[in-house]
């Protein structure tokens, strides 16, 4: 039988199996091409961004913020011990050979100082040898202490307080390459990326040797990153684990290796990486972390504390020392096994690290440098006065108004009578809060600021957002108001001081004095002096409550205030640094100017920004405003402060104002010196009451505060315009010219008979009322929430 003839394919069916093979190898071929052309595209956008950012950010330079120089001149009031604390400060050395700048030492009544070099924004300070000599508290002599002539003024360079981003709340240590300690670099790579200068950006061996880890646990037990990665991440991604997100930061890393060396990759993570968080501010690079958690500069640190800072990339807050000490040692023994294992240090070393303490130091690199309440007033200022794009250059100079010897004598009196407050409340240590601001009257400079009696922390900020019922504080605006009308209103006016009813919607109000008594008629000053609720009410429903708030707009309030006559008596809710506005304008003589905690700022060349203009203006007259100082004064020496005339000096005449709210929630004393303004609030932050008004809780902080710092006394001078007369027993009560007549003291003026009492005041129609105590204001949580509107539109946001 013969075998079948086997088929040929015929050569048309040939040609059809190629041609499936051609189109689908054209197909796959196109798919290829396309997807590498897309990816490819992909990936010089890509491209772009990394040096754009990367460019822009790991040479960024943060800027500098230095306090007010501290300027010697024969006359200043200093002590030795207060001159050589702020060359500490200063961080000049103590030493016998003055040969090098930054240094100086004591002999006898005598303080030798090599200055150092600085240039400021209106000229240059040469280094300079200077002899200072100080008697009974004041310089009495300088001289150049190379050819002994004498000098008229000297600025000693100011003290730097912090290194911050104007436009972000960061700050930043930044180093170079050279400035990484071996030891760190060393540490850093066996942890975290052995083959870092192998790879080109992704390790393929450190992925398989995870996933393999990874399967056999079956679970996530180690990661693959290496530094590139890592600085990926932070510069240009977000946190979310996806595969997309993986496979972008892996194609970014290898752009990255290819467009920048090892070393600048490896100098931009050492001061991108995260390591920790301070409140509202992250914790960036090694140096800033090396002060913040040691108070040292990174290449002072030792082996166990290197270990530490490369233990804490892991997780942050998982290995945060001061929060869990526990884990972290035993995270950062374990670096310290590894850094023996790849023999960066002996097995000997690695024992002797592992049983040493985590170092810790409280207080280190604080927030904004070691003002931090300051420092937030200063980023709102730089909001308010600077365009957004200029404080984006790098290497500003910015001259602030922070005197640092004022602003350490006030964290001391908060942080000395404070606990004495709550002793003598029976309080446990810490209950009561407190804010203050002191500032310059004759240039509204803020020259120190306290947010909480913790004055390291930079969270919320009492001074600037605390928004609290200011009590009788307010009465000054009402007497101002009524002052400014001369044909009306003078100091010996007498002022009905008896008991009102006016029926509001329904609801009787029926306002109190604090010591539930009446005075019959008083003469207008005494009213303020001694802070008669039913007089200032009286007295405010005659001059009108919308010419009081309109008075409280002029003075520098710019929150909506509720135009009632509950606010006659303090219903009206300020934070203590707007309070402080609107005392300054008053002690200033009717002049207001928005309170500045910045003087200049320069740019990296040395030449200053142009900043909005900030008008000083005249609001109130120079006459109503002198009365007003006058009439607190009384306040001082015979009214609700005389406390303070066993506190301060003898020769120091000061004026204020107290203030309590309801159910006592808010302490307040505000006044003034010539040269300065003190506002002091003291309170709970549960807003619950506390047993203190404002003279036996918030007038002793102030009083503590005036005393220690440096002040000028009230002068007796008054406006040519003002005149003194003989009136009511006394030969020198001021009046405006053109003052409204005086027929009699009031029944507690002086030798002049009582007045008959005068026609019940009345509502304007449709004015509406509060209770006389202002309702308490809502909580404040320990949180800047419920920030004053007044920050928002005073400054910025």
């Amino acid at each position: 039988m013969t075998p079948p003839t086997p088929k040929r394919s015929t050569p048309s069916r040939r040609r059809r199996g190629l041609g499936i093979w051609a189109a689908l190898f054209s197909t796959v071929f196109l798919l290829v091409l396309t997807a590498g052309l897309g990816l490819g595209l992909y990936g010089v956008h890509l491209d772009k961004v990394v040096r754009s950012k990367f460019e822009g950010k790991r040479w960024a330079l943060p800027a500098r913020v230095y306090a007010r120089p501290l300027e010697l001149y024969v006359g200043r009031p200093m002590t030795q011990d207060a001159l050589v604390g702020e060359l500490q400060r200063l961080k000049y050395r103590e030493t016998a050979d003055l040969g090098r700048a930054g240094s100086f030492n004591t002999d006898g009544d005598r303080v030798l100082i090599r200055t150092r070099p600085f240039r400021y924004w209106d000229g240059a300070e040469s280094e300079r040898l200077i002899s200072v000599q100080i008697a009974d508290g004041v310089i009495t002599d300088m001289r150049s202490g190379g050819n002994g002539r004498d000098l008229a003024l000297v600025r000693l360079d100011p003290a730097l307080i912090a290194s911050i981003y104007p436009t972000h709340n960061e700050d930043r240590v930044l180093l170079r390459r050279q400035q990484l300690p071996p030891l760190l670099v060393k540490t850093l790579l066996a942890v975290e990326d052995r083959s870092f200068y192998q790879h080109l950006g992704v390790d393929p061996r450190a992925i398989l040797r995870a996933a393999f880890e990874n399967l056999m646990a079956g679970r996530t037990v180690q990661g693959a990153s290496t530094l590139t990665q890592q600085l990926v991440k932070n510069f240009y991604l977000t946190q979310e684990r996806t595969l997309e997100r993986k496979a972008k930061e892996a194609y970014m890393a290898v752009l990255l290796d290819h467009r920048y060396s090892k070393d600048e990759i490896l100098t931009a993570y050492a001061n991108e990486v995260y390591l920790g968080q301070d409140g509202s501010r992250a914790i960036h690079g090694f140096g800033l972390a090396s002060r913040f958690y040691f108070d040292r500069d990174l290449d002072e640190l030792s082996t166990p504390q290197v270990a530490l800072l490369v233990a804490i990339l892991k997780g942050p807050g998982e290995y945060n020392p001061r929060r869990h000490p526990d884990k972290a040692t035993e995270r950062r023994n374990l670096v310290i096994d590894l850094m023996a294992h790849h023999q960066v240090i002996s097995a000997a070393e690695a024992e002797q690290a592992k049983s040493a303490p985590l170092g810790i130091k409280d207080g280190g690199a604080k927030p904004a440098g070691d003002y931090p309440s300051f420092i937030q007033l200063v980023r709102r200022q730089l909001q308010r006065d600077y365009r957004e794009e200029d404080l984006r250059s790098e290497g500003l100079r910015i001259f602030t108004t922070l005197d640092p010897l004022i602003q350490t004598q006030t964290e001391t009196a908060v942080q000395t009578r404070l606990p004495k407050l709550d002793a003598q409340r029976g309080y446990k240590r810490g209950t009561l809060e407190t804010a203050a601001v002191v500032t310059s009257v004759s240039q509204g400079e803020v020259l120190a600021l306290v947010g909480g009696r913790d004055t390291d922390y930079a969270g919320f900020n009492r001074a600037l957002d605390a928004v609290r019922s200011v009590g009788s504080a307010i009465k000054p605006v009402v007497y101002l108001t009524a002052l400014s009308q001369p044909e009306r209103f003078s100091l010996l006016t007498p002022i009905a001081d008896r008991p009102i009813s006016l029926r509001i919607g329904g609801q009787l109000w029926q306002p109190k004095n604090y010591d539930r008594r009446t005075h019959g008629t008083v003469p207008l000053y005494r009213a303020l002096a001694k802070s008669y609720n039913l007089a200032t009410i009286n007295l405010g429903l005659q001059v009108g409550v919308d010419h009081v708030a309109d008075m409280l707009g002029r003075l520098g309030v710019v929150r909506p205030v509720k135009r009632v006559p509950a606010m006659l008596l303090g219903s009206v809710s300020l934070p203590p640094i707007e309070l402080a506005q609107v005392y300054q304008t008053i002690a200033a003589g009717g002049f207001r100017a928005p309170l500045r905690a910045i003087r200049e700022v320069l740019d990296a060349a040395g030449k200053p920004l142009n900043r909005y203009p900030l008008a000083v203006e005249p609001v109130v007259s120079s006459d109503a405003a002198y009365l007003t100082q006058w009439a607190m004064r009384k306040v001082v020496e015979q009214g609700t402060a005389t406390w303070l005339n066993q506190k301060l000096p003898e020769d120091l005449q000061v004026a204020g104002k107290t203030g309590t709210t309801n159910d006592m929630r808010d302490s307040w004393f505000a006044g003034f010196s010539s040269d300065r303004v003190v506002v002091v609030w003291v309170g709970r932050d549960d807003n619950k009451p506390m047993g203190l008004t404002g003279s036996s809780g918030a007038l002793r902080v102030w009083g503590d505060i005036m005393a220690s710092i440096d002040n000028q006394s009230l002068r007796d001078a008054a406006p040519d315009s003002i005149e003194l007369a003989s009136a009511c027993g006394s030969s020198e009560i001021p009046f405006s010219r053109g003052h409204a007549g005086v027929s009699n003291c009031g029944s507690q003026g002086g030798p002049d008979k009582a007045a008959p009492a005068e026609q019940e005041p009345k509502l304007a129609q449709g004015q509406t009322s509060e209770p006389s105590d202002p309702a308490p204001p809502r909580r404040e949580r320990d949180e800047p929430r419920n920030v004053s509107p007044f920050m928002s539109d005073f400054y910025g946001n």
